[in-house]
């Protein structure tokens, strides 16, 4: 029973190190500001979706984000570099806690928390958005993680209705 408990462990612990991998490489290319190689971390068949808390925990499926499939990440990426309303800024996006939660067949359950920092030019930096993921993670043709499910549920009351950036 323990080698059965170790194993298990073991892996867990390996998918958590390949998925906090994976989290430092999708949060540098969102700190770039490279949206269009954001939609390339999802399968091609993904669900994204930024959701505020109490919405997500009554179950009301109302977001400032939703999107199903790759193609419609690559055209919310597009329209949030091409509105006329996009003003420049920097963005700092910390995960953190990051948790391999299960493992089979469908793929791996993952979360972790996240903080968005926002820093407007000759503003103060502030945070933007406080969440936690709720992740499914599978592995494409070359094995590599792609996120097949990815839910943003974010803690904050208040954000600017001008930030739908993904995060």
């Amino acid at each position: 029973m323990a080698t059965v408990i170790q194993n298990k462990a073991g892996t867990l612990r390996d998918a958590r190190l390949e998925i906090e991998e994976f989290n430092y490489a999708y949060a540098e290319t969102l700190d770039q500001m490279d949206v269009d190689s954001w939609a390339e971390f999802f399968s091609d068949d993904a669900f994204y979706q930024v959701i505020a808390r109490d919405n997500f925990e009554s179950g009301l499926p109302l977001g400032l984000i939703y999107c199903e499939g790759k193609a419609m990440m690559k055209d919310r990426a597009y329209a949030l570099l091409n509105t006329e309303m996009f003003a420049p800024r920097y963005l700092h996006l910390t995960i953190t806690n990051t948790r391999a939660l299960s493992s089979d067949t469908d793929g791996i359950r993952a979360s972790a928390n996240y903080t968005l920092i926002e820093t407007l030019v000759e503003e103060p930096s502030r945070v933007q958005q406080v969440g936690k993921y709720r992740d499914l993670f599978v592995r494409d043709a070359e094995g590599a993680l792609k996120l097949k499910e990815r839910v943003c549920i974010y803690d904050s009351v208040m954000i600017d209705n001008c930030l739908v950036f993904p995060v």
